[in-house]
């Protein structure tokens, strides 16, 4: 009897709290943001339609309204640098429409950024940016590591343009992990088992040679050989020498590729925000962040910070300051989503399980409240709900899907315990969801 009391109290606190319906919920959001200059907006699975809809609904407002400067999302640099010339209306890649522009996401997953919401944004921001002023436009740019080889591409590109004898270097400096194209992982295991040597001290090396001569590069020549371009050959270099090490210390090291991908996502961000600030003279910069909900929820309040894990939510808390840092996370019961049942695998459209007990996800859908948002947290330290947070603070299970959704091991695979009120400063719940409509 205790527990059902405890589970009814619970249910009604969530329903006294929720800011039901989508037009409420989105402007409860924005309002909440206040004078955050860093937003981070999750996602529970890496295909879900309505989660996607949602968060660029949110960026586009906080762009219209707070005059964020750019958007910044867990994809690979190169290929998002395509979409972000596209709505800058660089011209460069001579892409006609948004879903050329999405081209470069080919390998897996790719429906992840190759589909109709992100069309549809890509599309949107392009031509949000036509009136702006060329330096005033916001931009789209990737966090991610995986593009090992097809950043070293670019950086001998680059060098090709302004520095033949520096391209040259490169190229040779580059060559071994050139075997590796497709198979990075196996570079970590030939590594690991001294069958290959580690090319680290090569790939910084190209990397030093690009921020010494950087400044000659862009004095020295113009168009479209400009800071702009230096700046994106500079954070491909800076791509290659953290994905040699990821792939090096996939395999058999102790430290955790975990934190070097989302250190490397979180100095990525760094470095765009002091770009927009020193090279674009942006003074105020502000930044959206999409990722999933186990990069974007503060580490610290789950089970990967117990386990010596930090991801992009905790690391920006900690360097922005948590007053300059409002984290979102997405939530869902039942429905389907786009996953695959293995890694590299085809992507499908997939039913969800119905949440187990234990979990928040079934904590909300007991609401019967089909969406709505519910805040924790405010950038000035505030607890809009103290009574609800100081009820939740006791760990539950949280659904986590990826890319990859294995039904029969739903428990194992998915589920991680967190403290939801520790861990975002707002949550958005969507009862029921649909598979996200990829490109493909």
């Amino acid at each position: 009897m205790g527990m059902v009391s405890t589970t009814n109290r619970l249910i009604e606190l969530v329903k006294k709290a929720a800011v039901a319906g989508p037009a409420p919920a989105l402007s409860s959001i924005i309002e909440a943001v206040g004078k955050a200059k860093v937003v981070l907006i999750g996602e529970m699975t890496h295909g879900t339609q309505e989660f996607y809809q949602f968060r660029a609904e949110i960026t586009k407002r906080l762009i219209e309204t707070k005059g964020f400067s750019f958007v910044a999302v867990e994809g690979d640099w190169p290929d998002v640098y395509r979409v972000n010339r596209y709505v800058q209306q660089d011209g460069g890649t001579g892409d006609a429409s948004a879903e050329e522009a999405l081209s470069d996401f080919t390998r897996f997953p790719r429906w992840m950024w190759r589909n109709e919401v992100m069309r549809d944004f890509t599309e949107w921001l392009h031509d949000y940016n036509k009136s702006r002023d060329k330096e005033k436009r916001v931009g789209v740019f990737g966090l991610d590591l995986y593009s090992m080889l097809r950043s070293a591409d670019e950086v001998v590109q680059y060098l090709d343009n302004v520095d033949i004898e520096a391209a040259e270097r490169a190229r040779n400096k580059y060559s071994w992990l050139y075997q590796y194209r497709d198979r990075e992982n196996r570079y970590g295991f030939d590594v690991g088992m001294n069958l290959t040597p580690s090319r680290e001290k090569e790939v910084m090396s190209v990397l030093l040679d690009i921020l010494r001569k950087g400044p000659e590069y862009v004095k020295t020549h113009g168009g479209w050989l400009d800071g702009d371009e230096l700046f994106y050959a500079t954070e491909n270099s800076r791509v290659v020498a953290d994905a040699e090490k990821y792939y090096r210390n996939s395999m058999f090291s102790e430290e955790s590729t975990w934190n070097l991908r989302d250190s490397h996502m979180t100095e990525t961000l760094k470095d765009l925000i002091t770009y927009h600030k020193e090279k674009k003279g942006i003074e105020d910069v502000k930044a959206v962040v999409w990722a999933h909900n186990s990069h974007i929820g503060d580490a610290r309040a789950s089970l990967y910070g117990r386990t010596g894990e930090h991801n992009i939510g905790q690391l920006c808390r900690q360097h922005f300051g948590e007053e300059n840092t409002f984290n979102i996370g997405f939530t869902t019961s039942v429905g389907t989503v786009t996953a695959s049942r293995k890694w590299g695998g085809e992507a499908k459209e997939m039913t969800l399980n119905v949440p187990e007990e234990d979990t928040y996800e079934h904590l909300f859908r007991s609401t019967n409240i089909p969406e709505f948002a519910i805040h924790f947290r405010e950038p000035s330290g505030n607890i809009p709900h103290p009574e609800l947070s100081k009820a939740l603070s006791e760990e539950r299970f949280e659904r986590m899907i990826g890319v990859q959704y294995v039904k029969d091991t739903e428990r194992l695979s998915h589920y991680i315990k967190c403290t939801l009120p520790r861990q975002f400063d707002a949550v958005v719940h969507i009862d029921k969801t649909s598979a996200l409509k990829s490109l493909l």
